[in-house]
């Protein structure tokens, strides 16, 4: 990896990217937002999100600020990504009938509609999308992921934040990532459902 390496968040809306984008960015590596998209119920710490990443296969100009920063992207938007880049993924991982609750639980507060799939439909189309990108990344040379289970982090922080604070060098304030960290937020857990996504 170079000393110009991109950290990015990753993962499937509502598995936890933004709360470990809060971790790491009390921990000491600030996060690259635009404050676009502001709190709200769902997210009440905000969702550390940067609009430009959703045209990164059009205009990458973004990528020239990440540098000593952290970003956040859907899992889609990796293969997005300029080939001569040198990037390394906290990939977060949720049980996938949680990330199905709490989608429909933030779409029915906002009484909107999403796809037209059942919740069966949904998880198996989670998991085909989950393999692929997970195969992917493991082929590209210029990546290294780390996998968080948001599930371990929320049972077990301090184990979670110090692999990650590993990952990433191993310079963070592992204390400040773990005050972020709040159980109340996590709603939507295996038997009942919106958790700190």
């Amino acid at each position: 990896m170079s000393k110009d390496v991109i950290t990015i968040v990753s993962g499937l809306p509502r598995s936890g990217t933004s709360l470990m984008m809060q971790m790491i960015d009390a921990g000491g590596l600030p996060a690259l937002t635009d404050r676009v998209r502001t709190s709200d119920h769902d997210n009440p710490r905000g969702y550390f999100e940067l609009e430009a990443v959703k045209r990164t296969k059009t205009d990458g100009s973004w990528l020239g600020e990440a540098t000593g920063r952290v970003v956040k992207m859907v899992h889609l938007l990796l293969y997005d990504l300029p080939p001569d880049g040198s990037y390394r993924v906290v990939f977060m991982r949720r049980a996938l009938g949680e990330v199905v609750r709490s989608q429909s639980v933030m779409l029915q507060r906002r009484g909107t509609s999403g796809a037209s799939l059942t919740d069966e439909q949904l998880v198996k189309a989670y998991e085909g999308q989950l393999a692929k990108i997970e195969r992917w990344l493991g082929e590209q040379p210029n990546f290294t992921v780390h996998v968080v289970s948001y599930n371990d982090l929320m049972a077990n922080p301090a184990p979670a934040a110090a692999a990650v604070n590993a990952f990433l060098g191993g310079g963070l304030d592992v204390a400040a990532m773990l005050s972020h960290v709040d159980p109340a937020l996590y709603r939507q857990r295996q038997a009942s459902g919106s958790g700190q996504a």
